[in-house]
């Protein structure tokens, strides 16, 4: 289906929790955020009926998120019942990998594809710092489990923050000259406890400048996936390296998902205040033509691009969202 700017909506991002066990400095305060109750969080076979009514306007990837999608009990489940629906063409996760080591096999048993791992540093104690409470050791643990089951392209995500890791630029290129990963070099975003972090803010021209101190770049055509990253081969190596600019080189043009959020709203921007109640009519006993209708109604509304740089503060941390 298309939006009313043309851009074919083809992707989803799925919360299912807003539960996460790490307490990332710029995401969210050491105590965490309000957490909604059980009864507010989507059942998983509401999500299922959700993603039905999804495919049949045109969505044909699902990418799971939270919170830290891993906590939600029965996930192995979910994504099996989710990869099982005719129309669908892939399930995908993103994870901070601390539970992904003991699962990534069963995930990749039930038809999950691949996975994206959010890693901010490569060193230890700064790791645990950023974090609060993580193990990186625990991280490293579930990428090379990634890996050997097969849930490739294997993207790590690092959110660039000036003052904490911008000294590791270099350090996570390295990794893509070693290593069959994939790195992703993003801009932090105004969005929770990083909303009044501006001085933390490193443009990708300046994370790209850095990079190529030491490496060239090759323009790579989009790996697997729908993500926005403007992706680079690495000379020699078998890794790549991408830069996703959502401030200084925004992607909306190209924009094609949709976001469900774990308390069952739907969002047609991740940067607008707009959202659709798709759990209030589901409970209601809402006929999948009335989902299929709100679905419709989201792609419709999505709007042309956001306005991050007139200062709009997103409420919801980006746990609360899906990322």
């Amino acid at each position: 289906m298309e939006d009313r700017f043309g851009r074919r909506i083809n992707y989803m991002r799925v919360s299912i929790t807003d539960r996460c066990n790490l307490r990332c400095r710029y995401c969210m305060p050491a105590a965490g955020v309000p957490l909604k109750s059980h009864d507010d969080i989507l059942r998983l076979e509401e999500i299922v009926t959700l993603v039905e009514a999804a495919v049949q306007v045109g969505i044909r990837q699902v990418r799971l998120t939270g919170g830290e999608p891993l906590v939600r009990k029965n996930v192995v489940g979910l994504v099996g019942r989710l990869a099982a629906l005719p129309g669908l063409e892939e399930v995908s996760l993103t994870t901070n990998g601390i539970l992904l080591g003991p699962l990534a096999r069963p995930l990749k048993e039930a038809g999950l594809g691949r996975v994206n791992i959010s890693l901010d540093s490569l060193r230890p104690e700064r790791y645990r710092y950023i974090t609060r409470v993580g193990n990186l050791e625990t991280v490293w643990r579930g990428i090379r489990a990634a890996l050997t089951v097969g849930l490739t392209p294997v993207k790590l995500n690092v959110v660039v923050v000036r003052g904490f890791n911008d000294d590791e630029i270099l350090d996570f290129a390295r990794l893509a000259r070693r290593e069959p990963l994939h790195i992703r070099f993003i801009e932090l975003m105004p969005i929770g406890t990083a909303a009044a972090g501006e001085a933390a803010y490193v443009p990708v021209a300046e994370i790209k400048r850095k990079v190529e101190e030491e490496f060239t770049l090759e323009p790579l055509e989009a790996l697997r996936g729908c993500g926005p990253a403007r992706s680079f081969r690495v000379e020699g190596g078998p890794g790549s390296i991408g830069f996703i600019g959502a401030l200084s080189e925004h992607f909306c043009h190209r924009c094609n998902r949709l976001r469900l959020t774990a308390d069952g709203k739907l969002r047609p921007c991740l940067y607008w205040e707009g959202e659709i109640d798709v759990k209030t009519p589901l409970r209601n006993g809402a006929s999948q033509d009335e989902l299929v209708e709100l679905f419709r109604r989201a792609v419709a509304l999505k709007p042309r691009q956001h306005h991050l740089e007139e200062g709009w503060e997103q409420p919801r941390v980006m746990s609360q969202l899906g990322g």
